[in-house]
């Protein structure tokens, strides 16, 4: 049996964490591990939910054309059924719109047209030549403006010689960032005076002109930014509500069991029964804790004793406390405890007694390594 680790109240194989540890890159290892656990402990939360709804899967098929499996569906429904929020009102995307203008605007285009100098290989002498020949054309440019696109169908290595070395109009990202950062320092119906080398080679760059991009009406975002805020709304209740599912599951010390085929299971201890029924706990607790453990039942006896309290009472208070306390590690290690036991709550009751009144064995380094 795979070691069992708690995360968010759900006690899942160390096994399944390790695998699913491989879709979730991250910066080391552990952190990987941790994000791993965390997705797996929200599924099988959510996967829960669902059953208590009663929601059967209905697969949808997303943009791409690819079919939800049954538990993508179910993990949907559970959040469709269980979050609403209100679209946003006109006011409150109006605010939006006026906050951040510029995210409200259509694109610059740019006109441009170029000659192109591919060097004939990839040595530097041939770069060199490239160079040469670019600075030439642009020398005759500037006593000829107007023999740009004769001259770019005659020189250019560019397929857009055909048209004149025409590059259209053009959006930000269209071209290579040298040659769209060339094209930012002109002016409409200017040649630049220097050559911009790019990884196809050297750009004889002429801006054709610039249309500068202009702020959309208000009524054409609308739908869009509408859209937008329903959707960050709808997120952070998602949040919210996994977060709830999370810490309702932690209250409860291990919510739900994971088996090793991935499949949900009660949790795996049983505390909460025996803080409702502690004179049965003591009557076996004394019994089981006399033959498993004579040492400790003497010690707990007696610091029960010394508190002037019962031994059931003093069990209860440990079970309390360690309820309260007790974080993901601490219900890690109490599973540990009682994997592989014939009765695994008492075996769970044995290990917070020992935490409690058995010190830790101290160990030695008789050799010190530098």
């Amino acid at each position: 049996m795979s070691a069992v680790i708690v995360i968010d109240g759900v006690a899942l194989p160390e096994r399944l964490v390790a695998e699913e540890a491989q879709n979730h890159p991250a910066a080391t290892p552990e952190a990987a591990r941790v994000a791993a656990g965390h997705a797996l402990a929200i599924k099988a939360l959510l996967l829960d939910r669902a059953d208590q709804l009663g929601l059967s899967p209905l697969p949808e098929m997303d943009e791409d054309g690819r079919e939800e499996t049954s538990e993508e569906a179910l993990v949907r429904a559970v959040l469709e059924a269980e979050i609403e929020v209100e679209r946003p009102g006109e006011a409150e995307c109006r605010r939006v719109y006026d906050s951040s203008p510029e995210r409200f605007r259509t694109p610059p285009l740019t006109q441009a047209s170029h000659i192109l100098f591919a060097p004939k290989d990839e040595t530097e002498a041939a770069w060199a030549a490239a160079r040469s020949s670019a600075e030439a054309a642009i020398t005759e440019l500037a006593a000829d403006p107007h023999s740009f696109s004769e001259m770019a169908k005659t020189l250019s290595d560019c397929p857009s010689k055909g048209v004149g070395g025409s590059l259209g109009q053009l959006s930000p990202g269209d071209l290579a960032a040298e040659v769209e950062a060339g094209l930012g320092q002109l002016q409409d119906g200017e040649t630049a005076s220097e050559p911009v080398r790019s990884r196809f080679g050297w750009h004889v760059l002429r801006l054709e002109r610039r249309i500068e991009g202009r702020r959309l009406p208000f009524e054409h975002v609308l739908p869009r930014i509408a859209l937008h805020l329903e959707s960050r709304a709808w997120t952070a209740a998602a949040a919210r509500y996994v977060s709830g599912l999370a810490a309702e599951a932690r209250d409860c010390g291990v919510a739900l069991s994971v088996t090793e085929d991935g499949r949900l299971a009660p949790g795996a201890l049983s505390l909460g029964d025996l803080l409702r029924d502690q004179s049965a706990v003591a009557a076996r607790l004394e019994v089981w804790l006399d033959e498993a453990e004579p040492a400790l039942a003497a010690q707990a006896r007696q610091t029960a004793a010394a508190a002037g309290i019962s031994l059931a009472e003093f069990v209860q208070n440990e079970i309390a406390g360690f309820i309260r306390g007790a974080d993901d590690q601490g219900w890690t290690r109490l599973i540990s405890a009682a994997q592989g036991s014939d009765d695994p709550a008492l075996a769970c009751v044995r290990a917070m007694l020992k935490s409690k009144l058995v010190a830790p064995v101290k160990t030695f380094t008789l050799i010190r390594r530098h």
